[in-house]
This record gives C-alpha cells, sequence and structure tokens, in this order.
C-alpha cells in the first residue's frame, strides 16, 4: 500500500500528484475534467486565444499514468472535450495517441455538461458507472444512498503546512463523496471553501493536495 492510499466505499483508492486516481485491486485509472480542445474551443467562440498546447500537454501526462500503471480500465469522468465540437476537431496526432491508449482495455466516456453526449472515439458512452460500491458520475448528486466518486468543480485549497504555505489543485471528500481534480492542462479552479462545494460535504471532509497527496488535511483548515 501506498503512504497516501485510502478505503472508500469498500475500495482502496490512490490520489496520485498528476490529478489522477488509482484503484489497484480493480485496475481502475480515473481522471476528470480533461477539457480536450478548450483553446480550440475559446477560439472558435471569439474568446481569448491561448497557446494551443494543452491537449498535447494532457495527452503526455495522461498516456504517462497509463504506460506506468497499465490499467484494465480508464473512467474519464465528463468533461473530456470542451464542447462536442472539440472533440470533432482534434487532430489526427491527437486521435491517434487517443486510440493508442485505449487499444486493449476497457475506456469508459462518462458524459459532463461539457460533452453531454457519445461523440465518435470507441469505448463506452455512459451517464454513470458502478465500481464495487461505489457510482462514478460527472456531477455530485445532492440526494442519493451511495458512495459516489465526481468532478465538475475542479476543486483548489491553500493550506500552511509545517510553516510553509501550499495551494493546489485537490481531491475533496467525506464518507460517501469524493470530488476529484480536474486532470487538464488548462482549467481553473473552485476553492475548497466555496459555499458549492461546501454544502456537499459534511464538517469533518478532508482534502488531499496533488501537490502532497500522503496528507489528509481536514478542510475546514483550507481555504
Amino acid at each position: 500500500m501506498s503512504a497516501s492510499d485510502f478505503t472508500f466505499g469498500g475500495l482502496t483508492l490512490t490520489p496520485l500528484p498528476s490529478g489522477a486516481m488509482w484503484c489497484d485491486a480493480e485496475s481502475v485509472l480515473c481522471v476528470s475534467d480533461l477539457h480536450l480542445g478548450k483553446s480550440e474551443r475559446m477560439a472558435r467562440r471569439g474568446g481569448a486565444l491561448l497557446p494551443p498546447y494543452e491537449t498535447t500537454a494532457t495527452l503526455d501526462r495522461l498516456r504517462a499514468e497509463i504506460d506506468r500503471l497499465n490499467p484494465a480500465t480508464v473512467i474519464c469522468l465528463g468533461d473530456s472535450f470542451d464542447d462536442l465540437a472539440a472533440s470533432q476537431s482534434l487532430g489526427e496526432t491527437h486521435r491517434n495517441d487517443l486510440s493508442a491508449m485505449m487499444a486493449g482495455r476497457r475506456w469508459i466516456w462518462i458524459e459532463g455538461n461539457h460533452d453531454p453526449g457519445a461523440t465518435d472515439f470507441t469505448g463506452e458512452h455512459l451517464h454513470e458507472v458502478r465500481v464495487g460500491a461505489v457510482r462514478f458520475r460527472h456531477i455530485a448528486e445532492l440526494t442519493r444512498d451511495d458512495c459516489e466518486v465526481s468532478g465538475h468543480y475542479h476543486p483548489k485549497a491553500s493550506v500552511t503546512l509545517r510553516g510553509r504555505r501550499i495551494s493546489s489543485a485537490c481531491f475533496i471528500m467525506d464518507a460517501t463523496r469524493l470530488i476529484m481534480p480536474a486532470f487538464g492542462t488548462y482549467t481553473g479552479g473552485l476553492r475548497v471553501s466555496a459555499p458549492e462545494l461546501r454544502q456537499l460535504f459534511t464538517p469533518n471532509a478532508t482534502v488531499r493536495l496533488i501537490r502532497a497527496p500522503q496528507h489528509s488535511i481536514p478542510a475546514s483548515l483550507c481555504d
């Protein structure tokens, strides 16, 4: 077991410094909010012109985790593409990269609010998927009777550890809910102190910064 492992809904999970999450017993790698094609989507809609390298950077980091862990299953937890048109606009190199990563394993595309429907990529296109007793979906449900892992909010936190101020994207969780950080390169974040996140968690919620995932920090100490 890794020093950063924790048990959630009967699964032993490992939060990774990349922002991905690994379940060794089930050989499942989960990533959330890739937002592939964001710079293209912003330019297409008349927004800010960003250097068009985020898709390459995101896929390179994803490939590194897949090469290292060789998962049987990859779950992309929604908003994998910045919109459905962006999924169609990926260049041949990026499409080939994705196809190579998907080969020989189960690949699940969870629908997000940015990509609320099937793309032309292979794999399974689902609203949610269950691993053991845990449901994986894009947006946390306020009312439910099971454990869930979700994304959507891109949580981030700042905290002082050993006299040093650390800020980074983070995992936030309590006994029955876990929200993952965004994996994508051009993604902002919502502070864990924001009301939108605080209302989802019990007072004893904890945070794992991706810069220090071995530390379980009370969310009440973070901003």
